[in-house]
C-alpha cells in the first residue's frame, strides 16, 4: 500500500504483444481445428496434458521471463499475461505445467542454489517437469502456520513425516515444494522455524493418495510422508526461512488472471448459444460481466507490473482473489438465468460441456490458495480495521 490506497498501476500492452497475442490465437485456432484439445473450463486445474505442456515449452510459451541460462527466454512480465490469457480464455489444457511455470520456478530463480536451477528450471521450461504444491495439511484448515508436517536433520540431510492434502496432480508430478517445520513451535513464534524442501515425488516413503471430486476425477491428492529422506542440497534457500519464502510464493499463486478467467469460456459459449436471440436482459447481463472482467483484469496486470519489479503485493493478490473467484462464480449464475438448464453431462454442445464443467469444478475456487474469509482478514488488516 502506498499512501493508505492499494496500488494497482495502470500498464498499457504494446504493439509487440499484440502481435504475440495474434500467434498465441493462431496456435490455439489450429490446435482446435486439429483436435489437439478440446476447451473446458478451469483448465488450469483439471486440463492436464503433457503432450500439450510441451507444445507450449517448444514455442518459449514456458519460463518466459527466465534467464535464458535457465532454458528461459527473458521475456517481459507483459508478454508472459498475454500468453496466460489466451490460453485460459481458449480453455486450453495447461495444468500440467502450471504450478512449476507460475511459481515453483520463479521461486527456485529466487531463492534456489545454483545447481537447483540448471538441473530443473530447463526442464520445465521445456515442458517436461510438472511440480505439487505442498502447503495445506488435514485439520489445519486456512491456519498453515499449525502444520505438522515435520523435519528431523540426520547427517546429511533430513527426515521427513507428515502429510499435506489438495495437492493437485501430484499423481503425475515429479516435485512437490514442501512447507515442513524444522524447529519446534516454542522455540519461536507461530511462523518461525517453517523451511521448504524440495522433495522428489518418487522417493521411497511417498505415497499419493486420490481424492476424488464431485465431477469423478482425482486431481486433488493427499500426500503422505513416511521416514522420506531429503538431502541437504534439496533445501529451498535457507533453513527456518520457509514462511517469507511461502508469503513471496502465495503473491504469484493469488493474483493472476487464472483467478478470474476460469469460467470466461462458459461465458463465451453461452453468447454464442444466445447469438440472434439477445435481447435487453441479455445484453445487460453481459455488459456487466465484460465491465467487471475489465477492471479485475487491470488490478491483476497491476499487481503483475509489481511482482516484475521485485515489490511483495500480498494484500493486493489477495484483493484480486478475492473478487475474481467471486467473479467466477457470478458467470456461471448469470449463464444459467439466461439459458435454459439442462442436465449435466447429457448436452454434446459445447455451451452445455463447458457450463457442466464450471459447475462441478469451480466451486472450489474460493478455498484453493487461501479461502476468501482468509483473504478478507489479509485486507482488513492491512485497512487497520483487525
Amino acid at each position: 500500500m502506498a499512501d493508505g490506497k492499494f496500488r494497482f498501476p495502470a500498464v498499457e500492452l504494446g504493439p509487440e504483444a499484440t502481435e504475440l497475442r495474434r500467434e498465441v490465437r493462431a496456435f490455439l485456432a489450429e490446435e482446435l481445428r486439429t483436435g489437439g484439445f478440446k476447451p473446458i473450463a478451469d483448465s488450469w486445474t483439471a486440463g492436464m496434458s503433457p503432450e500439450f505442456s510441451r507444445k507450449l515449452g517448444a514455442r518459449g510459451w514456458l519460463g518466459m521471463m527466465w534467464p535464458k541460462k535457465y532454458g528461459g527466454h527473458e521475456r517481459t512480465a507483459l508478454d508472459r499475461y498475454v500468453v496466460t490469457e489466451e490460453l485460459l480464455t481458449a480453455g486450453a489444457p495447461v495444468a500440467m505445467h502450471w504450478i512449476a511455470d507460475r511459481q515453483s520456478g520463479p521461486l527456485l530463480l529466487r531463492f534456489g542454489t545454483e545447481k537447483q536451477r540448471e538441473e530443473i528450471l530447463p526442464r520445465i521450461a521445456r515442458g517436461e517437469c510438472y511440480f505439487a504444491i505442498g502447503m495445506s495439511e488435514p485439520d489445519s484448515g486456512s491456519d498453515l502456520a499449525s502444520l505438522r508436517t515435520a523435519a528431523k536433520k540426520v547427517d546429511g540431510g533430513w527426515v521427513v513425516n507428515g502429510r499435506k492434502i489438495w495437492s493437485s496432480g501430484a499423481h503425475l508430478c515429479h516435485y512437490m515444494i514442501t512447507l515442513v517445520r524444522t524447529a519446534p513451535k516454542e522455540d519461536g513464534g507461530r511462523h518461525d522455524g517453517l523451511s521448504q524442501f524440495l522433495i522428489d515425488l518418487k522417493s521411497p516413503g511417498v505415497s499419493i493418495r486420490p481424492i476424488k471430486n464431485i465431477a469423478g476425477d482425482s486431481h486433488f491428492n493427499e500426500t503422505v510422508f513416511d521416514e522420506v529422506s531429503v538431502p541437504d542440497e534439496m533445501v529451498v534457500g535457507k533453513i527456518g526461512d520457509g514462511w517469507r519464502q511461502v508469503v513471496s510464493e502465495l503473491a504469484y499463486e493469488r493474483s493472476g488472471p487464472e483467478r478470474f478467467l476460469s469460467t470466461f469460456v462458459v461465458m463465451r459459449e453461452g453468447l454464442r448459444e444466445i447469438g440472434a436471440d439477445a435481447d435487453a436482459r441479455s445484453d445487460e447481463a453481459f455488459g456487466r460481466l465484460a465491465a467487471r472482467l475489465k477492471t479485475l483484469r487491470r488490478m491483476s496486470l497491476g499487481v503483475g507490473s509489481l511482482l516484475q519489479q521485485g515489490q511483495s503485493p500480498v494484500t493486493e493478490a489477495a484483493l484480486v482473489k478475492d473478487i475474481g473467484t467471486r467473479y467466477e462464480r457470478e458467470v456461471l449464475e448469470e449463464m444459467r438465468r439466461l439459458l435454459p438448464a439442462r442436465p449435466l453431462g447429457q448436452s454434446p454442445d459445447p455451451y452445455g460441456s463447458v457450463l457442466r464443467d464450471g459447475i462441478l469444478y469451480v466451486p472450489s475456487a474460493t478455498i484453493r490458495g487461501g479461502t476468501n474469509e482468509v483473504l478478507k482478514g489479509i485486507v482488513a488488516r492491512e485497512l487497520g480495521l483487525r
